[in-house]
């Protein structure tokens, strides 16, 4: 057995991907066509209000714990901006990362961690406001091989394919998989939207009824 790593795609430029930084991921899960939402059971460290936003190009990971070999070779691979998306099969058994490894990618500039399984080390890891950390469990057992997995592969992570170069939001909500199809040409319903709350939010602060406002049919009366 041995790690697989295949060639990163081509990259997102990053004018096509800024215009995402600040989209609050349920107004992406709500209206961007195409839109993956990843299992809402795969959650931040941090408390709600203390999460950082997670915003950056996937490098996807494949595991099979207790072997963690791939993670190894994604010290080397991940870069600045980039998510760490790792599909451990949800295993709650074997931590794939803790301090030392999430450090580092801290230190390469990785925006932070989406991890189908267990992470360790967390009264560390939740304690930075620069690395965002989303797993499924948490657990003190470490892994206990490495020579295996899949980097740069198709993998899938809270019951969605993430491929590798897809754009990954995260925040207090959850995470959702932009491809970039939908990175490229699905902006423009999110923006409608946006500006339709804030509309909505006017028109409440002013005094109008809920009916008006959301253009409610009258109720039956009992």
């Amino acid at each position: 057995m041995s790690v697989t790593l295949h060639p990163a795609p081509a990259p997102l430029p990053d004018a096509a991907l800024a215009p995402w930084r600040e989209v609050p991921v349920a107004l992406a899960v709500d209206c961007a066509p195409g839109a993956r939402q990843i299992d809402p059971a795969i959650r931040p460290l941090r408390p709600a209000g203390q999460q950082p936003r997670l915003f950056g190009r996937a490098v996807t990971v494949q595991v099979s714990p207790p072997d963690f070999g791939a993670m190894l070779y994604a010290l080397d691979v991940a870069g600045p901006g980039d998510v760490l998306v790792v599909d451990a099969g949800g295993d709650a058994v074997t931590a794939m990362i803790g301090e030392i490894l999430s450090g580092h990618l801290r230190r390469r500039g990785v925006a932070g961690i989406v991890l189908d399984g267990a992470v360790r080390d967390v009264g560390t890891l939740a304690g930075w406001e620069d690395f965002a950390v989303f797993a499924r469990h948490v657990t003190p057992r470490g892994p206990t091989g490495a020579a295996g997995g899949t980097l740069n592969a198709k993998v899938t992570v809270g019951g969605v394919t993430v491929a590798p170069g897809d754009l990954i939001l995260g925040d207090d909500d959850g995470l959702v998989c932009l491809p970039p199809a939908t990175v490229r040409d699905g902006l423009g319903p999110v923006q409608a939207k946006a500006g339709k709350e804030t509309e909505w939010e006017r028109r409440l602060a002013a005094g109008e009824s809920a009916a008006a406002v959301f253009g409610l049919a009258p109720p039956a009366r009992g």
